[in-house]
């Protein structure tokens, strides 16, 4: 599956922007679905993700309250809302999707087979 991430912007401290991740050519169904970032200097994280069943989300714990995962299978779309913004989660923002994650390594970037390029989120103080 081809992944095409969007959304991204230069926001305020405590604004908010939502991510949208689309699939080409096919839906999510059966996939893991996962959003990382990735800092300047610093390594790829989790942010927030699906299992295969979409049946649960899953939140790193620096988000969990502020961030929301949502699914539309109508248009096979993944959203990040991100609400209360700071600067410290100025990063790239990347989507992913596997049919092969099990989930207890749905935090782990090395699950991930398919990857959308990047979208910049900036947060200024």
């Amino acid at each position: 599956v081809q992944l095409q991430a969007s959304g991204g912007g230069l926001v305020q401290a405590g604004g908010s922007l939502r991510l949208s991740c689309a699939a080409s050519g096919r839906t999510f169904r059966g996939y893991a679905m996962g959003w990382f970032r990735q800092a300047p200097g610093k390594e790829r994280e989790f942010v927030a993700g699906f299992p295969r069943s979409h049946s649960a989300t899953y939140y790193a714990d620096d988000v969990k309250g502020r961030f929301t995962i949502s699914i539309d299978n109508t248009k096979n779309t993944v959203f990040l809302q991100m609400n209360s913004l700071k600067p410290e989660d100025t990063a790239v923002y990347y989507c992913a999707a596997s049919t092969s994650v099990i989930t207890s390594s749905i935090r782990s970037s090395n699950s991930y087979r398919n990857w959308g390029q990047g979208t910049q989120v900036t947060v200024s103080s």
